[in-house]
């Protein structure tokens, strides 16, 4: 019999939290809310849900700072709700481990669509049998530990940065497409979401040391989408 998941829903906003604990329940999920950060931090000691979706804008303690807690303390998967869409915004919620970010107004079907995406990629284990590390240049990708190394350093990714690495390490030098990434490492393809993507290379450039205009690593195939591959 399957268990069923429990989802923290947590925004000021009465009729949002409503909507989507409407949607979340039809869809078989239990659901738990909260309106401010202090009272999110409280459900997550009662209740240990799966996942949480928050809003950024949020009183007491922000969403920001909600999901560094969540990630530090529970390991707990996130999903940003929120109408700050702007790049700086969606940049640091995706480097402070946010698991997906979505941009208000949003469909609550796709919200529903994307737990379920999150949750089915978290699910995923690798299999028993150890496997040799990803090698790329000095870069080192250990699937089964989730780690990676750069030149014998370690290098600390989040959840989805890592699968994206790891996606790209199986094939160096094989050009992917935004929407190939997002369903190899985040479990869905929304078209118009394609750009998340972006936001995590650049995260991911960021913490391998790699220059943007000239990056070693992670090249850019414009109009097509990235590529590992180690440039001399």
């Amino acid at each position: 019999m399957d268990v069923t998941r429990t989802i923290l829903v947590v925004d000021d906003n009465p009729k949002i939290v409503e909507v989507l604990e409407a949607y979340l329940r039809a869809d078989g999920f239990d659901v738990v809310t909260a309106a401010d950060g202090p009272a999110a931090l409280a459900a997550v000691q009662e209740r240990r849900p799966d996942l949480a979706l928050l809003d950024i804008m949020l009183p007491g303690i922000d969403g920001l700072e909600l999901t560094r807690r969540f990630q530090r303390e529970h390991d707990l998967p996130v999903i940003l709700v929120t109408a700050r869409i702007e790049e700086i915004d969606r940049l640091i919620g995706l480097e402070v481990g946010a698991d997906d970010y979505i941009g208000k107004p949003f469909s609550p079907r796709e919200v529903v669509a994307r737990v379920k995406a999150v949750l089915r990629r978290l699910d995923h284990t690798p299999s028993s049998s150890a496997s040799e590390p990803l090698r790329v240049g000095d870069l080192a990708v250990d699937l089964d530990g989730r780690s990676v190394q750069l030149a014998g350093s370690p290098v600390a990714l989040t959840r989805t940065e890592f699968d994206l690495l790891a996606t790209l390490g199986a094939h160096p030098g094989r050009v992917y497409s935004r929407m190939q990434l997002m369903e190899a490492a985040q479990g869905f393809a929304f078209e118009g979401y394609e750009r998340t993507i972006d936001a995590h290379v650049k995260n991911l450039r960021r913490k391998l040391g790699d220059d943007p205009k000239t990056p070693r690593y992670i090249q850019t195939v414009f109009g097509v989408g990235y590529k590992l591959e180690v440039r001399p």
